[in-house]
């Protein structure tokens, strides 16, 4: 098994709406405002991968008493080419001093500065595009200045 970087993820995000504490922990609701989608230039097949985070998405995270984050974000992007991916980023994020830091001021994290994980599940109807309806991903991600986030993303192959 290998993993090959396809491309990176970056998005700006709206401050959290506070749902509030629940029996299952602290909800929240972080809207994505835009962003770009970043195809690797040396993978041939990803070059059309390339595009901009459209506006609307958003993550409904669930921040447990164990101190770990659990991602629920769906998103959409459009690529160069006009065509529409629809992202599902399920993943875990440890809410370290670094991270509540980068949450709570706006600012940045480097990827070794805490475990922050995803599994993209990604869906297109776009024929050049199809390779990504089944194929695995994983990501990694990190916290970037002025609320917003970066994930590298690996096809599992």
């Amino acid at each position: 098994m290998e993993l090959t970087l396809i491309g990176t993820v970056t998005a700006n995000l709206k401050p959290p709406i506070m749902i509030g504490p629940g029996p299952y922990g602290v909800r929240m609701f972080i809207e994505i405002l835009d962003g770009v989608l970043e195809g690797a230039p040396d993978v041939p097949e990803v070059e059309a991968f390339t595009g901009k985070v459209l506006p609307g998405g958003g993550d409904w995270v669930l921040i447990g008493a164990d101190g770990w984050a659990r991602l629920d974000v769906r998103v959409q992007f459009q690529t160069a080419d006009g065509a529409a991916i629809y992202a599902e980023f399920p993943g875990l994020i440890e809410m370290n001093e670094k991270v509540q830091r980068a949450f709570t001021e706006g600012g940045a994290t480097e990827f070794d500065d805490q475990y922050f994980r995803v599994t993209p599940r990604l869906e297109t109807g776009d024929s050049a595009l199809d390779w990504v309806n089944h194929t695995l991903f994983l990501g990694a991600g990190r916290f970037i200045e002025g609320f917003g986030l970066q994930y590298n993303m690996f096809r599992v192959g």
